[in-house]
């Protein structure tokens, strides 16, 4: 499946258990010698909630969160379906064309981010060249955001793995570009573990959320990413609502002693 681009291999382990390793999953997330994928998503059974959700980015990492597979996920269950996340529990309920998921509350202290020592996280003293004045959000994985002129004229190629690794993010961070146009967000994102993606539903999430704190735009803000756009709802002290289109693309098998 794939939400706007950004696309999942995904795999139901709920009734038979599957044996995963970093390894293995960046095996089968590889273009090339495997199925390929932007990350792989394992199904689990949970006592908490309806289903467990694990992910691996496309390098073996796994994360706490990941809003385009949340919608994905929520899309092939089909009902309202309450989430298991190493981020915490979310809600995700299908539309007709895709699917809206509650995100929970974004988090802004530097110690939930996190951040190696304190700072302002809607506008950090710090910089990357010319990126300057980020803020901070950790919805569920910990996001940078940067609002510049032109969100396309910038070298995210470059800057981006610069950036996610930087000491000042003790877990990395996704790093995210972004410029207004009438209202609406244009954004890029360079996903730690991944690089640039088509579209990053947590980066739109941290995004939007960083814009409406520093009153650059109001709610729901509708975020155009290169693979298509996301509405984005969220007031201060509530959870975020994020709705968008989701694609089935095809179902298969495969040896699983294959992927090393």
């Amino acid at each position: 499946m794939h939400g706007l681009g950004n696309d999942f291999v995904i795999i139901d382990a709920r009734e038979k258990e599957v044996d995963l390793s970093p390894a293995k999953a960046a095996a089968i997330a590889n273009r090339h010698n495997g199925i390929g994928c932007d990350q792989l998503i394992v199904l689990r059974a949970s006592d908490q909630a309806d289903l467990k959700m694990q992910i691996y980015n496309a390098d073996g990492s796994e994360v706490e969160a990941c809003g385009n597979a949340s919608r994905c996920v929520a899309k092939l269950i089909g009902d309202e379906t309450r989430i298991e996340t190493a981020g915490g529990i979310i809600v995700g309920s299908a539309t007709e064309d895709g699917a809206i998921v509650d995100m929970g509350a974004p988090r802004f202290e530097w110690q939930s981010v996190p951040l190696a020592y304190a700072m302002d996280t809607l506008s950090m003293p710090v910089g990357w060249e010319y990126l300057q004045n980020p803020a901070c959000v950790n919805v569920g994985n910990p996001h940078v955001i940067f609002f510049v002129d032109d969100s396309d004229s910038v070298e995210l190629e470059r800057l981006g793995p610069m950036i996610e690794v930087d000491p000042l993010f003790p877990d990395k961070a996704n790093v995210n570009i972004a410029h207004i146009t009438d209202g609406s967000l244009h954004l890029r994102v360079w996903e730690r573990g991944v690089g640039l993606t088509q579209a990053c539903g947590t980066g739109a999430c941290a995004t939007a959320v960083a814009a409406i704190r520093r009153g650059l735009v109001s709610s729901p803000v509708r975020v155009e990413l290169p693979g298509g756009s996301l509405v984005i709802n969220w007031k201060e002290g509530e959870h975020i609502q994020m709705q968008g289109p989701t694609t089935y693309v095809f179902s298969g098998e495969a040896d699983w002693d294959r992927f090393a």
